[in-house]
């Protein structure tokens, strides 16, 4: 326990045969519940974390009475991805009553020591989600890969809008922690299961009118290889975040003044894209048309109303 809060910890892991022991055998004593999920690993993934967790057992069986598994082994039949490996988890933590929930990487990026700073401000009632971040600290940022520093703040920016937390920051981080009331509230089911799970799980947090907090933590880069491939997870990610910015604004501000502000200044944005194509095609072709009037004016338009619905997103969710 931690503080008087029962702790459980989430490992994801796939194909991480050769760091999930050793990330297992970091984690700090005051953890009461460790779930190790093998997301259907092609590697010894799922035999290294049978390994750990038959020797773990064994210690406590000589020590103590207690026969609760503190390391409860998972395998999934097929592969899911990091964000059904986290879901599955959550799962499994919200059902034993868990009162916070870290999610930790296999990999041994992350480092156990700080969890307590993801952990403090949630047993202190400040928050009901803590999260990594990398990005606010130059010398943290300056060890990340340049290409994933550019993917994450990109990523940033359009988690922010769909999102509604203006303040947060490395979104992509998986470094985090929640609370018992949190995971209850939130769609947990509906969950992203790509390794978007992070920007989507936000949004989700928003909707449930849950707190979240940002902590400073560096990142470690070692041997270990990212089966992230950026051309496809940008994309993906980028059209799950505007199908949940729609849905936040549908379930929270459907008739609020900043949802019309969008809706004008998309809708206007839009109009300007048609008329803007059709004085295009009259200019090519020599005939006169007044859509380029039209598409300035609207463009004019849609741009005002959507940074109006952006200002009046910000302070409504201050």
């Amino acid at each position: 326990m931690y503080e008087g809060h029962t702790i459980g910890v989430v490992v994801p892991a796939y194909n991480e045969e050769g760091f999930v022991g050793d990330v297992l055998d970091s984690l700090p004593d005051f953890v009461d519940r460790v779930y190790a999920v093998d997301d259907a690993s092609t590697d010894g993934t799922w035999d290294e974390i049978c390994d750990y967790a038959a020797v773990e057992r064994a210690a406590r069986t000589r020590v103590s009475d207690d026969t609760d598994d503190q390391i409860v082994a998972i395998r999934h039949d097929q592969n899911r991805g990091a964000g059904g490996a986290i879901k599955t988890g959550y799962f499994a933590a919200r059902a034993d009553g868990i009162d916070v929930t870290v999610t930790i990487d296999a990999d041994g990026q992350m480092d156990p020591a700080m969890m307590t700073r993801l952990l403090d401000p949630i047993v202190t009632d400040e928050a009901d989600y803590t999260k990594g971040n990398r990005l606010s600290n130059s010398e943290f940022r300056s060890s990340m890969p340049k290409f994933r520093l550019l993917g994450n703040w990109l990523l940033t920016g359009l988690t922010r809008i769909a999102s509604g937390y203006w303040d947060v920051t490395d979104p992509q981080n998986g470094y985090t922690a929640i609370s018992l009331p949190a995971l209850e509230a939130i769609d947990l089911e509906g969950m992203y299961e790509y390794y978007g799970y992070c920007n989507d799980l936000l949004v989700k947090l928003n909707v449930a009118g849950m707190r979240v907090t940002d902590v400073d933590m560096p990142a470690v880069y070692g041997e270990e290889e990212s089966s992230i491939e950026y051309g496809d997870y940008i994309p993906k990610v980028s059209l799950m975040l505007l199908g949940n910015f729609f849905w936040r604004l549908g379930s929270r501000y459907r008739t609020h003044p900043l949802s019309i502000a969008y809706a004008v200044g998309i809708l206007a944005a839009l109009a300007g894209f048609i008329h803007g194509f059709r004085a295009i095609s009259s200019i090519l072709t020599g005939s006169e048309s007044d859509d380029a009037q039209k598409s300035l004016t609207s463009f004019t338009l849609g741009v005002g109303g959507i940074i109006t619905g952006l200002v009046l997103d910000r302070r409504e969710n201050r």
